[in-house]
């Protein structure tokens, strides 16, 4: 059975990579363009594993991961952050809010199928 992955990113692109690594790798993959609609998407289906950008409209991908972590099923929800961000100080505020792993862009096709392989062998969905 098909492990189910949410990428959350504001940009078309982005998404896209993300997407076509992941369902190359045997991934069923689900798209969001903001923190608020993958909230919203995490809240309606189980997902194994989610990778979300940091800087997005309408609730960023840090203020996501705060909103999640009021809801005690979610909370063990493997979440890998994808960003152009590398601050020590947000990748702290991330992991304190429940972030699972941080990846830079641009991102190294096999080391995040590798990341999400690991988490989604962890998580249970």
């Amino acid at each position: 059975m098909k492990s189910n992955i949410l990428v959350i990113d504001d940009s078309t692109s982005v998404r896209q990579q993300v997407g076509e690594t992941l369902r190359n790798a045997g991934f069923r993959v689900d798209e969001a363009t903001n923190g608020l609609q993958g909230k919203k998407a995490i809240e309606a289906s189980p997902y194994a594993c989610v990778i979300c950008d940091v800087n997005m409209p309408l609730m960023n991908g840090i203020e996501m991961l705060e909103a999640l972590q009021e809801s005690e099923s979610k909370q063990k929800l493997p979440i890998v952050m994808l960003t152009t961000e590398g601050s020590r100080v947000l990748i702290q505020k991330a992991k304190q809010a429940g972030a699972s792993g941080w990846i830079v862009k641009p991102f190294n096709p096999e080391l995040l199928v590798a990341a999400v392989r690991k988490l989604t062998a962890l998580s249970v969905v």
